[in-house]
């Protein structure tokens, strides 16, 4: 089977079936793995001097250890590759974890606070409605490509190693990859080789989530997505912003500090309500829905 077929198959299933907690209660989930291994390499060798090349030494662990890994899966046959990758996608969970901000926010404020804590690292306490729906969206806009697009398109390049791979290295940026005294030097090369592996998805999310659309507008997507503090994450929160008629980012606070960080789509409505987080989902069901079409089309020529 090809790569395309077997990336349909992966995520038709995901939709289906999302995230079985009967069976994560049970045994612990991949990426939770990954993100063990990562923090082992982060405590044993995030130490001394050199730590950028210690930190290069373990970027150079995770790519021969997802390579093996994928390839030892991969050899098992297809309904384990198909298996596997419908668990390391995430776009139900994705739509489920947005869907229960918008209905949090409906019950009251406080109610979305609470659930839009759960998927952004942002100060939530003060949050109005607007900046909780803003939230909500952003996350969506962002997952949509990290969680979604690019571990399907890099299974698509490269088979199960090449998702095995990205994934790997996308839990180590999220994890090490900040500018802190303690993971500035460390986690250098995998926010780097993070931020290269989502070059082609990011710009291919933007694309998914305009054309369904009919939203073209490349040149003011292409600006918005240049104000962005991330080099990738501005082009889907560009485009979706875009889509929605809505403005995205802005000022928000960290760690009780404020930081003025600007508009994605600035002269869009910034008074924002579940409404827009319905609407949001629909995007992202649309735009995985693009994606599907584009494996079918490779699977025909």
């Amino acid at each position: 089977m090809s790569n395309a077929l077997l990336i349909i198959c992966a995520l038709l299933l995901d939709a289906a079936m999302g995230e079985p907690r009967w069976l994560w209660n049970r045994m612990p989930h991949p990426a939770v793995l990954m993100g063990k291994l990562v923090g082992a390499l982060d405590h044993r060798f995030n130490t001394g001097n050199q730590r950028q090349a210690k930190g290069l030494a373990c970027v150079l662990i995770l790519l021969i250890t997802g390579a093996i890994l994928g390839a030892m899966l991969s050899a098992l046959g297809p309904v384990v590759e198909i298996l596997v990758a419908a668990v390391l996608l995430a776009q139900r969970s994705l739509v489920q974890h947005v869907s229960i901000v918008g209905d949090g926010l409906r019950i009251s404020v406080r109610e979305g606070r609470r659930m839009v804590a759960r998927i952004v690292g942002r100060d939530t306490a003060a949050m109005d409605d607007s900046q909780i729906a803003r939230a909500a969206i952003e996350s969506a806009a962002e997952n949509l490509s990290d969680g979604v697009i690019a571990p399907a398109f890099w299974f698509l390049i490269a088979g199960l190693p090449g998702l095995v791979i990205y994934k790997l290295i996308n839990t180590a940026d999220s994890m090490i990859g900040y500018r802190t005294p303690r993971h500035e030097e460390f986690g250098w090369a995998a926010a780097r080789l993070d931020d290269l592996l989502n070059l082609i998805p990011a710009r291919l999310t933007a694309l998914l989530i305009t054309l369904p659309a009919g939203c073209l507008d490349i040149t003011g997507i292409r600006s918005d997505a240049g104000l962005h503090r991330s080099p990738n994450a501005g082009w889907p929160e560009a485009a979706l912003s875009r889509v929605l008629g809505i403005a995205l980012s802005g000022p928000r606070a960290y760690e009780g500090e404020m930081r003025d960080f600007p508009w994605v789509n600035a002269e869009g409505r910034r008074a924002l309500t579940p409404v827009d987080i319905d609407a949001s989902i629909v995007m992202l069901w649309k735009a995985w829905g693009a994606f599907l079409a584009l494996c079918a089309l490779i699977v025909l020529l």
